[in-house]
């Protein structure tokens, strides 16, 4: 009796196998975010050069310069770059005068002559400091989400300069039929989830005000912080560019060189009949 409820047992697995295996599939449910979410748009940048070469692109500074200032005014509000220094910020064009007067608007950590935790003002040597102690005090702070550093943003996402960019001119309150948005999330479809915890940080023409004439406008300080965090990811780019033109350069030459060498070499050899 045993051995036949066994066997009863398996002959009903084995079945459920064989059903399984052949039994039609239902279509899986499409990837909505999928769907709605959008590749960045496409932008001529200085630093890539015509037509978007790379190699010959070089930083506009009076554009880095804006873009530090929409970052002073807007970004840093939640986001760090505590992988540049504030003596680096003479690579922007600014002064020496221009970057202690910078540095000093900031605390950073330090100790006193009894060993204890204090606050100082900030030199050019030290670095931007980060907005809060540590993740948990940033979710506290941010109804749970954790503003990121933008210190290699540009780095870390696909056509980084596009993408921040995008990001920050794709906000939009035509959120899709059929797409569940949180209360407390906003719609953008730049955005790798679509839904994102960040509020606009753009949200009006004139929100910063520029010195030198430029539009201030939504679109401009876009472009412009996309190019400052670009410079903050690769402080380098237009170095390493001036490298490889200067190495491509002396290969053609020496390839030219060889060349005439072995003409000159082989010219009274004479081909065999």
């Amino acid at each position: 009796m045993i051995r036949l409820g066994a066997l009863a047992v398996g002959l009903l697995f084995v079945i459920n196998v064989l059903w399984g295996a052949i039994a039609p599939r239902e279509d899986a449910a499409p990837d909505m975010a999928k769907q709605l979410h959008k590749h960045p748009k496409h932008v001529e940048w200085t630093h890539n050069g015509p037509g978007n070469l790379g190699i010959f692109g070089t930083f506009d500074r009076g554009q880095l310069q804006r873009g530090f200032q929409v970052y002073k005014e807007v970004c840093s509000a939640c986001h760090s770059i505590n992988r540049v220094a504030f003596r680096n910020l003479a690579d922007l064009g600014f002064s020496e005068a221009q970057i202690k007067a910078i540095a000093a608007e900031y605390e950073v950590a330090a100790i006193d002559a009894n060993g204890e935790p204090t606050t100082r003002k900030a030199t050019p040597a030290d670095k931007f400091p980060l907005v809060y102690a540590n993740e948990a005090a940033a979710r506290a702070a941010q109804n749970g989400a954790n503003p990121p550093d933008l210190s290699l943003m540009t780095k870390a996402r696909p056509d980084g300069t596009n993408y921040v960019y995008s990001l920050l001119t794709g906000y939009s309150d035509d959120v899709p039929k059929g797409w569940t948005k949180p209360d407390t999330s906003y719609y953008n479809p730049y955005f790798h989830s679509i839904n994102i915890a960040m509020p606009p940080p753009l949200s009006a023409d004139g929100q910063v005000t520029y010195s030198d004439g430029t539009p201030a406008t939504v679109d401009q300080y876009a472009k412009d912080v996309a190019v400052f965090l670009t410079w903050t990811a690769e402080p380098k780019l237009e170095n390493r560019k001036e490298t490889g033109v200067a190495a491509i350069l002396f290969l053609i030459i020496m390839t030219g060189l060889g060349y005439l060498s072995y003409r000159k070499v082989w010219a009274d050899i004479k081909k065999p009949a």
